[in-house]
């Protein structure tokens, strides 16, 4: 059966599905590419390098290391370093806010098509029926195959619905993991950031 035929015996319901599962597929292809391009960027020895900088109290230095970084971590701890004398927190929190929203880009999208998946397919399931047993009131009895076109439409449908839900839940999942995985990276490099500068501002100020 032909992607067309499937269309056309499915129902109109069909074509909200595949909008649906066009548009999962492009944000999956996306962000699986981010994913990948931050993983090459990752320089978990250069945020190394700024923290043991700033634990000797080189901080401009650890400072331009961060700044010409691509780690999104090290990004983040450069605008600690950077507001230090104002509120190092509050810039730390900001930065890492910024760097999770491109982490998390997308994935409503796909928890959307997640749910709206099923409940179309049973919205197909549905019209499917009450074609199905509106032509039985009409059709004749040695014609089954006008009865069983609305059940086809439904069972289709049906498992279009949930095709699509199951597509999108693995990569959802494995994005959802990378940004809580990134999430507990910026948290730990910027509490062991906090803890050195106020060591820092305490040797400072004896």
């Amino acid at each position: 059966m032909s992607l067309w035929e499937l269309m056309e015996k499915g129902g109109p319901i069909m074509w909200p599905l595949l909008i649906t599962s066009l548009i999962s597929a492009t944000v999956v292809l996306e962000r699986l590419c981010f994913v990948a391009r931050e993983t090459r960027r990752r320089q978990p020895q250069v945020v190394a390098d700024m923290l043991g900088k700033v634990e000797r109290n080189e901080l401009e230095q650890a400072l331009a290391t961060g700044r010409d970084s691509s780690d999104f971590v090290a990004r983040t701890l450069a605008q600690g370093i950077e507001h230090r004398r104002g509120s190092a927190v509050n810039a730390l929190l900001n930065a890492a806010s910024q760097e999770l929203r491109r982490f998390n880009q997308g994935l409503t999208m796909l928890d959307t098509a997640i749910t709206l998946g099923p409940l179309l397919g049973l919205l197909g399931t549905v019209t499917g029926m009450i074609r199905s047993f509106g032509m039985l009131g009409s059709a004749e009895l040695s014609a089954p195959a006008v009865i069983t076109g609305g059940i086809a439409e439904a069972l289709i449908a049906t498992a279009a619905g949930l095709g699509v839900a199951i597509v999108a839940l693995i990569p959802f999942n494995y994005l959802n993991a990378r940004a809580e995985e990134a999430r507990h990276e910026l948290e730990d490099a910027s509490t062991r950031l906090e803890l050195l500068l106020l060591r820092s501002s305490a040797e400072g100020d004896q």
